[in-house]
């Protein structure tokens, strides 16, 4: 290998390295408890280090953040996948958000101090950017399918994107393990309410 190439290894390594630990310390505390020296110092890398890869904590955060809601919309790509039925794929994809949204770690990063930390109009973007696609593209394919009835999909996503981010987030406010399984049934019942064929 190059030198160059050892370099670009080392620098990915110590982003790597800020990231992890940025994402412990986030999860474990809170965005406000953790300082700049308690991330360098737990990564073993300089502030200067720090520096070269983010523009500070926020920044740091926010790529943290992201790692976070890419980590939950694998999550439930992998559970919708594990169904060949369009309408299962896109109802347990929408169940699997909610109940991924109840791990203690994801819930601070993303519900508790993405909004706090980034404002509700970055966070809500970053959670478009991540999700709202796919959800998007689920419906459309449902809508054509004649699953549900045909409309805008835009809106729809919209509203449901909206009341499933606001069930994570009392979810996450809650801290009830009980709330989890009611949650998920009202959730059912709004989806069930949009297919065409339910007898």
């Amino acid at each position: 290998m190059t030198q160059q190439g050892v370099r670009a290894r080392q620098r990915e390594e110590t982003r790597r390295r800020l990231l992890r630990e940025g994402r412990r310390l986030f999860a474990a505390r809170g965005y406000a408890a953790v300082g700049l020296s308690e991330i360098v110092r737990a990564a073993e890398v300089t502030k200067g280090a720090l520096y070269h890869h983010f523009e500070g904590k926020t920044d740091l955060f926010r790529a943290v953040l992201e790692e976070v809601q890419q980590e939950v919309g694998r999550r439930v790509a992998a559970a919708a996948d594990a169904h060949e039925d369009p309408w299962s794929q896109f109802t347990v994809g929408c169940q699997e958000f909610l109940t991924a949204g109840t791990d203690p770690e994801l819930q601070r990063i993303m519900l508790v101090d993405g909004p706090a930390v980034l404002g509700w109009s970055e966070w809500r973007a970053m959670d478009e950017a991540a999700s709202a696609r796919h959800l998007t593209e689920a419906l459309t394919g449902l809508v054509e399918a004649g699953v549900i009835a045909r409309q805008p999909v835009a809106p729809l996503a919209h509203l449901l994107s909206g009341a499933m981010n606001e069930a994570a987030l009392w979810l996450a406010s809650t801290a009830e393990p009980g709330d989890l399984a009611p949650t998920r049934a009202a959730l059912d019942r709004i989806l069930q309410a949009l297919r065409l064929d339910v007898r």
